[in-house]
């Protein structure tokens, strides 16, 4: 330790014996600041910084010049999990089951067990399979074979929890340009979002929700009956050009045409900097448990553009999962071919199918996960079977309740008030649908079980 400057405190002392005094507090801070074995003009190998009244060893690391700085540690900053289920498909008895005697409609009951499973999810979607048109439009409200509700479908679909309503299905124009455009006000003027059809031309194909941080680009389209690029014809209703170019269509005998399309709209929300890009597509063949090679070859070009996620509808029945590779090598998506009917009157007792398959649907939900370096991976894949109860309430009203065929339930007869023969039925769609979907299911939830342990261990995840 240097030894302390003495202090002076004499007040007599004369200004030059002051600056000599000064002088030589200088000359011993010089002093001591130098090791004892540095040598005129060397620099000290440890420098000392003098406080006044004594001299402190520096603290300070030294740092070579070519050190990189420390990186904050990376950890997981959110997760999102989006949740889809298939076709709201309101069939004529389906609309008459929300009559109240007021002349309004109440469709609650379609949802009452089924509410907190969506609202469970952080963004949820359903596919609403009928049109909006109103009464005063020349239509009435009907089912197949031209769909128009009541506006309270959505109102219910929002009070059970989703998020966004896919409007871009074969009944999309049932009710022709009043109930394409009319369909999309409703939904927005309740207070949800729509995907698949669009108010202007210039609107973009696709949705981006911010999920918890996480960008989610969203797209819907359905197949259609015209080949030209501006002519379209869903269910063989020919629309006008103008309303042509308000519906996201694509046509199996022009598949180059809607790669080329899809291959912007992944241009195009790239720039829009997402993080994740869902596909719902209306495809396939009606009532098939198993999807055809369209549907296959379309899945494949959709993986190879770089689609995370495909959820398909149309065929009112429930089809496979399966996990695709590009063909590169380089990306993979999780694809659910269909995900049946979320609720309709396609009973055993109405179908020529009598297998039970178009009383089952489900709620399929992908979690994506964000860590505090930006990277975005799918991380987890997950079905629940649903089953429709159609049965008479305590009123005597026909009602068609989605049951959650939750096995974590441990009493579905009491908790969904079910007979005995309900409970078998219930139990028949659930081994029916995990016979679908449950290989898949676990080869894909493996896999992406895999990749987020591969990633946190690059990224050195804490």
């Amino acid at each position: 330790m240097p030894p302390r400057r003495r202090k002076y405190n004499n007040r007599n002392l004369t200004g030059l014996t002051l600056v000599l005094s000064l002088v030589l507090v200088v000359l011993l801070i010089v002093a001591v600041s130098l090791p004892e074995n540095s040598a005129p003009g060397t620099e000290p190998t440890n420098p000392t910084i003098s406080l006044g009244t004594e001299s402190t060893q520096s603290t300070q690391p030294s740092v070579p010049p070519d050190t990189e700085p420390t990186q904050p540690p990376i950890f997981l900053e959110s997760t999102a999990t989006l949740a889809a289920t298939g076709d709201v498909l309101m069939h004529g008895p389906v609309i008459r089951s929300g009559l109240m005697v007021n002349g309004d409609y109440d469709f609650s009951s379609i949802f009452t067990y089924f509410a907190d499973y969506v609202t469970s999810a952080d963004y949820a979607v359903a596919n609403l399979e009928t049109t909006l048109a109103g009464l005063d439009n020349g239509y009435e409200y009907k089912g197949y074979p031209q769909f128009n509700c009541p506006d309270r479908i959505v109102t219910g679909l929002k009070n059970a929890g989703f998020d966004t309503l896919l409007t871009s299905n074969n009944h999309s124009y049932d009710t022709r340009s009043i109930g394409l455009r009319r369909t999309q006000q409703v939904i927005a003027d309740i207070g949800l979002s729509h995907l698949g059809t669009k108010p202007t031309a210039d609107t973009p194909n696709y949705l981006i929700a911010d999920v918890n941080g996480i960008r989610i680009g969203m797209l819907c389209y359905t197949y259609e009956n015209d080949a030209s690029p501006t002519g379209k014809a869903p269910n063989d209703h020919k629309m006008t050009p103008e309303d042509a170019a308000l519906i996201n269509t694509f046509d199996y005998s022009n598949l180059p045409l809607f790669y080329g399309e899809m291959a912007k709209n992944m241009a195009d929300m790239t720039a829009a900097e997402v993080d994740a890009v869902v596909m719902f597509i209306h495809w396939g063949s009606e009532y098939k448990i198993q999807q055809n090679t369209l549907q296959t070859d379309i899945a494949q070009n959709l993986c190879n553009l770089g689609v995370d996620v495909i959820i398909g509808g149309h065929p009112h029945v429930v089809q496979p999962l399966e996990l695709l590779t590009a063909a590169d090598g380089s990306h993979k998506t999780v694809c659910l071919y269909s995900m049946g009917n979320a609720v309709s009157n396609q009973r055993i007792s109405q179908m020529n199918l009598k297998t039970g398959h178009t009383e089952d649907g489900v709620l399929f939900s992908v979690t994506f996960t964000k860590y505090s370096d930006g990277t975005v991976i799918l991380s987890d894949a997950n079905i629940l079977p649903l089953w429709v109860n159609h049965r008479a309430n305590a009123q005597g009203k026909w009602i068609y309740p989605i049951l959650p065929l939750d096995k974590q339930i441990e009493d579905w007869k009491t908790q969904f008030d079910l007979s005995d023969t309900m409970l078998q039925n219930a139990n028949a769609s659930y081994d029916r649908t995990m016979a679908i979907v449950g290989s898949g299911l676990t080869d894909a939830k493996e896999y992406l079980a895999q990749q987020k342990f591969q990633t946190e261990m690059a990224l050195g995840v804490e």
